[in-house]
């Protein structure tokens, strides 16, 4: 639905070139949800300007739906909905009104902008709210309407940049809801976060993207893996721990068993898949176990692991 080639982009600054990104490679297929993560700065919101045919003054190539990206690509911008970081809505109109004005903006016949109105107050919740002004909305409300206006036209790929930044959980929750609903009825979307519980929570691939490189990008299964690190599972436990131990070391999908603190501790490839296992080898020792505990490594680790940074540094 979208295909990002060789995007490249920099500025000056005080006679030499800065640059913000380098060479991306990104492609997302439609019903595909991908996230592009990274911290502030890391050129994420340039990313989706350039996507977006907002920002033209870049190296690459950029297709949408089969059509080329320039600033006059009026079947490739027809194919997206775009929807900034910064409200793009009238706060003295109320969310009836901003949704009528931008389906007319798209050129709809009034009929049509009414249905579609009606929709999309649905769609984003807002159904009771339609007639009220804008500025008496919560901070989730106007950013469940900015997507809304996003989706009037109902685009093939809808770009969201940093949809949920700012608003409180219960809105998060709901706005992150709604964009599952919408990758799952077969919309492509592209978005950025610096949340990586969402991008673990959403996406069928995550980008992550530091200093404007795309470092790497895949599942989310795939990047862990890049760390290198097995499942750490921790069996608090009473009896012979350290033959329980020895036992576990001889299991192929066992990496590392020791005994800390009246713990088993372990390194495990797949510990959910393997924990069954591991419970009746501990039990058939005469171990007593008490608690289990199970940490996978996540996306935060595999960001440590790639930049030698958190991803909030």
């Amino acid at each position: 639905m979208i295909r990002l080639r060789g995007i490249t982009k920099s500025f000056r600054d005080a006679g030499r070139e800065v640059p913000i990104l380098r060479g991306v490679e990104l492609e997302v297929t439609a019903g595909e949800l991908v996230a592009i993560v990274g911290p502030s700065g890391s050129g994420k919101s340039t990313l989706l300007y350039v996507a977006g045919a907002l920002d033209r003054d870049f190296a690459g190539e950029v297709t949408v739906a089969g059509n080329p990206m320039t600033t006059h690509s009026v079947r490739a911008k027809a194919a997206l909905g775009y929807v900034p970081q910064d409200l793009a809505i009238y706060p003295d109109l109320s969310g009836r009104e901003n949704l009528m004005f931008f389906a007319r903006l798209y050129g709809m016949p009034t009929a049509r902008a009414r249905s579609r109105t009606d929709e999309v107050l649905d769609l984003t919740g807002l159904a009771d709210r339609a007639g009220d002004q804008v500025k008496q909305y919560s901070g989730g409300m106007k950013r469940r309407l900015n997507i809304g206006i996003g989706l009037l036209h109902q685009p093939k790929l809808l770009i969201l940049d940093e949809p949920t930044v700012g608003v409180d959980p219960q809105s998060r929750n709901a706005i992150l809801e709604g964009v599952e609903r919408l990758s799952g009825a077969g919309m492509a979307v592209l978005y950025t976060t610096h949340y990586m519980e969402e991008a673990e929570r959403l996406c069928d691939r995550i980008g992550i993207i530091d200093h404007g490189k795309l470092i790497a990008e895949g599942s989310r299964d795939e990047l862990v893996s890049m760390v290198g690190e097995g499942d750490q599972v921790r069996l608090a436990a009473t009896g012979d721990l350290a033959g329980a131990a020895d036992d576990l070391a001889t299991r192929r999908w066992v990496r590392q068993a020791k005994v800390l603190d009246g713990s088993i501790d372990l390194v495990v490839d797949s510990a959910r898949s393997e924990l069954p296992a591991i419970l009746t080898a501990v039990t058939a020792t005469g171990v007593l176990v008490r608690s289990v505990e199970v940490a996978e490594p996540d996306l935060e680790a595999v960001f440590l692991h790639l930049t030698g940074r958190a991803l909030r540094d």
